[in-house]
């Protein structure tokens, strides 16, 4: 088994998949992107504090969260419903992302997390890109 997972291992992660960048959206938000015409595509960002995902220990906007991308319905079911720190809010009900807190990237070890954060990555990568660095995805 690997070690826990670390925030600083999801820049790692990230910018080692094809033609990924940290770049910016929603204005100003940090983003790892894949190049996808005519823009880039986010697959995991780094969320600002707001009402609508508070910690329910103390009532306070979460200030550490990064939004994952999944490949679909199921697989954000599965996320969510699993043993890991991921969940949801209301607010992405229509979205196929998930929620995690940095500070519980450590209940992942880093094999754990590099799989979620490339299935991330090929759910926005342009099918070309994909077929050529992870034929059998």
């Amino acid at each position: 088994m690997s070690r826990p997972a670390t925030p600083e291992d999801v820049e790692e992660i990230c910018l080692a998949l094809p033609e990924t960048e940290l770049g910016v959206t929603w204005g100003d938000v940090p983003t790892f992107v894949v190049w996808q015409k005519p823009k880039p595509r986010g697959f995991v960002l780094y969320r600002k504090p707001y009402a609508n995902a508070v910690d329910p220990a103390t009532g306070e906007p979460y200030d550490d969260l990064l939004v994952v991308q999944t490949r679909g319905a199921a697989d954000k079911e599965a996320l969510v419903q699993g043993p890991g720190p991921f969940f949801t809010i209301d607010h992405f009900a229509r979205s196929n992302a998930v929620l995690v807190q940095q500070s519980r990237l450590g209940e992942l070890d880093v094999e754990e997390l590099r799989e979620v954060l490339t299935e991330a990555w090929l759910s926005v990568a342009p099918r070309r890109l994909a077929q050529e660095h992870f034929p059998d995805a």
